[in-house]
């Protein structure tokens, strides 16, 4: 069973004030002065002129042209007496603070995966005002048929919250395979039962709200970088193990994407030559060994089960891990093998890119033997440390909602960029 002493998110547990990156990016210099200041209130909840004075190293009569004009726009509004938190009160009246606006911009977060999708409505500062979910068939599908899923579930999550279509500004979606994030095509991804997937203009032309497409690691990457752990951290990694293995990366601050917008897959490196069947269809790579098929695909091995009449991957699995549990040697194995690989996936992961952390996440880590200590240990000895000290590894056993959240976090980041970075 879940272990209930994994990490929670930390919206379950009253979450951090404010949302988005909270260290200051060397990106940030190409951003106008109004943006940089409105993301430092909104990613420190409140915060009063003299902070965001010291927090950017400009002048104060700068920041105080600057904020008058974004509360005159209905960016930014004054909070009377409420000193930010973690600011300095003085002596006298508390200094008078300044939060986001959150009316206006709400934006729409999608997941979508093989068995169900999940959707999360939030506004400007990022709180999360409604959430739906659609249990969907474990099939692959044509984009008509992702169209008439996502129109159901939008819709529903529109009721849940009592708003129509036109109270939205913005859609982020996050979808598993390979994600163009400047076109938004999909030129393959295991849900489609077809290549070259142009999903941003269908979704466009469908429900008339922009849309801004990526792989689903990117946004629970986004999720980690705005909501989560990774907010004052400039170097990391999430590691996501479900239906598939999937990688997301922040350097400097910054989500990294690669010269095409789709890198760091880290399923489908080789870790065998000729090795085991990968759904992509080529042999060898680490989902292969690790995601819910390679692991169903085992499970109906040692568990003598017909695989012409096999349970859904997530039974089989359950099933597997109730059997390791009680002791079934066949069973222990296979999560062994499993999680041997992942600690080579992970030590490459090190060796290339040095984070300060790897977050490891998805479904599957409810399974402990994946992050059992002996596969972290041997994580490091593939390591090259040279004495230094390693690199830390967390879990976040997160639930489908925390990647719909790090969508809003694409939606929200494209509409401040319009909104305040010159482009309307």
């Amino acid at each position: 069973m879940y272990d209930e002493t994994v990490p929670k998110s930390p919206e379950s547990e009253g979450g951090p004030v404010g949302c988005g990156p909270i260290l200051h990016s060397a990106g940030n210099e190409a951003r106008p002065l109004r943006q940089q200041v409105f993301e430092h209130v909104r990613a420190a909840g409140r915060a009063a002129r003299a902070d965001v004075t010291r927090a950017l190293n400009i002048s104060g009569g700068s920041v105080t042209t600057i904020t008058s004009d974004l509360i005159a726009d209905g960016f930014l509004r004054e909070v009377e007496g409420t000193p930010p938190p973690g600011g300095q009160a003085g002596r006298g009246r508390p200094p008078v603070a300044l939060e986001v606006v959150p009316e206006g911009r709400n934006v729409i977060g999608i997941k979508l995966s093989d068995e169900r999708h999940s959707a999360v409505l939030t506004d400007f500062a990022g709180n999360m005002l409604a959430d739906a979910t659609l249990p969907t068939p474990p099939i692959r599908k044509t984009l008509d048929q992702i169209m008439d899923e996502m129109g159901e579930l939008i819709a529903t999550l529109l009721t849940n919250a009592g708003m129509t279509k036109s109270d939205v500004v913005a859609v982020g979606i996050g979808v598993p395979g390979l994600v163009d994030h400047e076109t938004g095509s999909i030129p393959w991804s295991p849900l489609m039962s077809e290549p070259d997937v142009h999903l941003k203009p269908a979704f466009e032309a469908r429900f008339g709200i922009p849309v801004h497409v990526d792989n689903d690691s990117n946004v629970l990457t986004l999720a980690e970088l705005w909501f989560g752990a990774g907010r004052a951290m400039s170097d990391f990694a999430v590691v996501t193990i479900e239906q598939g293995v999937g990688m997301g990366m922040v350097l400097g601050n910054r989500l990294f994407r690669g010269t095409r917008g789709m890198g760091l897959e880290l399923g489908h490196i080789k870790v065998q030559l000729d090795g085991a069947l990968c759904r992509c269809g080529q042999r060898g790579c680490l989902e292969a060994y690790l995601a819910d098929y390679a692991l169903a695909r085992e499970a109906s091995t040692a568990l003598g089960r017909n695989p012409r009449n096999m349970q859904s991957p997530h039974s089989m699995l359950e099933t597997l891990f109730g059997e390791a549990k009680a002791g079934n040697q066949a069973a222990l194995t296979i999560f062994r093998r499993a999680g041997r690989y992942l600690s080579v996936g992970l030590a490459n992961v090190i060796q290339l890119f040095d984070p300060e952390l790897i977050i490891l996440s998805g479904e599957r880590m409810r399974y402990d033997y994946l992050y059992a200590e002996e596969v972290l240990a041997e994580m490091r000895s593939l390591t090259l440390s040279d004495g230094r000290p390693p690199c830390k590894v967390e879990i976040h056993a997160w639930g489908d909602l925390v990647w719909a959240q790090g969508a809003t976090a694409l939606a929200l980041s494209a509409v401040t960029d319009a909104a305040l970075g010159g482009g309307g």
